[in-house]
């Protein structure tokens, strides 16, 4: 039912930033559809590594966030524009990974939501 692109990956400096985008659309073109009451997030997934929540955020725009991106990283969503956001400040080489967008089929409620739809990733490279 929904359709996930994600872009504003990159090669930066360590140091530097990087903003994310994650555009939503029906998979049907011939409908339209809104992310307002769904649950969203983002995932970066590093070479060798398993997948991990980076962050995600809530109907009620209440977010949660990895302990590895407090204070650096800032999850964001408009509703309007069906459109997931993640701001990344000081980067460092350890973010490097590709980061996915993600949705639920319904509002967080926990580490029990279950992501269904997921986009094909953007490539983050920090470099230092």
């Amino acid at each position: 039912q929904v359709q996930l692109v994600e872009s504003g990956g990159g090669s930066v400096q360590a140091g530097g930033s990087l903003r994310l985008s994650c555009t939503a659309s029906a998979m049907n073109s011939g409908y339209s559809m809104t992310i307002s009451r769904i649950c969203m997030g983002w995932f970066r997934q590093a070479p060798g590594k398993e997948r991990e929540e980076v962050a995600s955020i809530n109907i009620d725009y209440s977010t949660i966030y990895h302990d590895s991106v407090k204070g650096r990283f800032t999850i964001s969503r408009d509703n309007a524009r069906n459109t997931l956001y993640l701001q990344m400040n000081s980067l460092n080489i350890d973010d490097t990974a590709m980061y996915y967008c993600a949705a639920a089929g319904g509002p967080c409620h926990g580490r029990d939501t279950s992501m269904v739809y997921w986009g094909k990733g953007t490539l983050v490279t920090v470099s230092s």
